[in-house]
């Protein structure tokens, strides 16, 4: 046992303000979408919501005529909230996207994530590490998130070993927090009690995390999951939403991801098209006069079937929580499944509209479906609003386990230090 404690110990003392800042940031992150579509609903929600929506191709011709020769519509996502704007997907900036008020045809903004949502970020995956994360190289910042990631499940596993025995006695006092012993008491089962409510989470929250770290854990992860790790398929990353993404913006280790058409830092955009203090650009807020130029007479628009295709869609799947058009393709998001990247994906006759081919997620790569669920259970979002609450409990207790560890270990140091005073 003592084996076990040392290791607990001296792997914990060097990184526990790491494994510290990682759960705090992580959890954070998980009520992103929710918190940001707050903050901006005049962005994210229409004025009024209208019996019917304007045709797509009016609207993303309305959206075309505010962008540079240099950016182009990838897609647009359209959601089941009815209250939702459209989203229009970009060429560039990286995951770009603007939002339409699709019965008004107002442009009411771009994404932005929130600064403190992108600190946050930046901290949980590279530790504030200035250097470029989709550069080559070595990332210091990403490399010590990944080994204080892999000491925090050696952690948690000589902790639970450590904790058994007396477990074994008294069961119900080993899972209780006393507040009778003073803030010594509290703290201490704080530590003990707390790691063993907080264990199932952030361990599943730890090894699913390293999948995005190490090449070598990944494959061996997917390995021991009976899964052949392989590239995602392109119709993955091709225009997907950014809802719901923004926590996890990790990819299979190339921090691009697209996860899937719109996550991590989405770009900084000027006013009116110039480029901005970051180098890329904006539209201009709510501008229709140009849409006669584009509108319903434009009978050569690359988007003259997109309406056409989403309706379709749409009778075929009236709960799919979104669905994203893009050029000669379309994906479907599913809502029966804890995985909320499964989507069903088709192919169109752009000229036509008539939809070509079906690639059901039921029928996806084995790998392409592990990387849903990897996603799903890191964010906690496997299982809608009460997981997600629990993974948001089960990271802060995580956080203040190095904490209360460092509390007890100094106490203990002082305590040694007493009979010396007195001899």
């Amino acid at each position: 046992m003592k084996f076990f404690r040392k290791i607990h110990l001296w792997l914990s003392v060097p990184f526990g303000i790491i494994i510290t800042l990682i759960c705090f940031s992580g959890a954070m992150l998980i009520f992103e979408p929710e918190i940001t579509r707050s903050v901006n609903s005049h962005v994210y929600y229409v004025a009024e919501v209208k019996e019917q929506p304007l045709p797509m191709e009016d609207l993303m011709e309305s959206v075309k005529s505010t962008l540079p020769d240099s950016v182009s519509i990838t897609g647009v996502t359209v959601f089941k909230d009815k209250s939702r704007t459209y989203q229009v997907n970009l060429s560039k900036p990286r995951r770009a996207s603007m939002f339409i008020d699709q019965y008004s045809g107002e442009i009411t903004g771009k994404y932005e994530r929130l600064g403190f949502f992108s600190t946050m970020f930046k901290l949980h995956r590279w530790l504030l590490d200035s250097a470029n994360p989709h550069g080559e190289g070595l990332k210091v910042g990403k490399l010590l998130v990944g080994i204080s990631t892999l000491i925090f499940v050696i952690a948690l596993i000589t902790g639970v070993i450590i904790w058994w025995p007396r477990a074994r006695k008294n069961f119900k006092r080993s899972l209780s927090i006393p507040f009778s012993n003073g803030w010594k008491g509290f703290w201490k089962g704080l530590h003990v009690a707390g790691g063993m409510y907080a264990l199932i989470f952030v361990l599943a929250m730890s090894l699913t995390g390293l999948t995005w770290s190490f090449d070598w854990y990944r494959s061996a992860f997917y390995a021991v999951c009976g899964v052949e790790h392989t590239p995602r398929s392109f119709g993955q990353q091709n225009g997907q939403s950014t809802e719901g993404k923004a926590h996890g913006d990790k990819g299979e280790d190339r921090e691009g991801r697209g996860k899937r058409g719109g996550r991590g830092e989405r770009g900084e955009r000027g006013e009116h098209g110039e480029r901005g203090e970051h180098g890329h650009w904006n539209h201009e807020h709510g501008d229709r006069h140009d849409r006669g130029e584009h509108g319903r007479g434009h009978r050569h628009s690359e988007f003259a079937r997109w309406q056409q295709v989403y309706d379709q869609l749409n009778a075929q799947n009236p709960d799919a929580p979104q669905i994203t058009i893009s050029q000669e393709s379309a994906s479907v998001t599913l809502g029966t499944t804890g995985n909320g990247r499964a989507s069903d994906r088709y192919e169109f006759n752009r000229r036509s509209g008539e939809i070509t081919s079906t690639s059901r997620y039921a029928d996806s790569k084995e790998a392409d479906k592990l990387r849903g669920w990897i996603y799903a259970i890191h964010t906690g979002g496997l299982g809608g609003m009460t997981t997600r609450i629990l993974w948001f409990l089960g990271a802060l207790l995580g956080a203040s386990l190095p904490l209360t560890g460092y509390y007890i270990w100094i106490r203990h140091l002082r305590r040694k230090k007493e009979p010396n005073k007195a001899h």
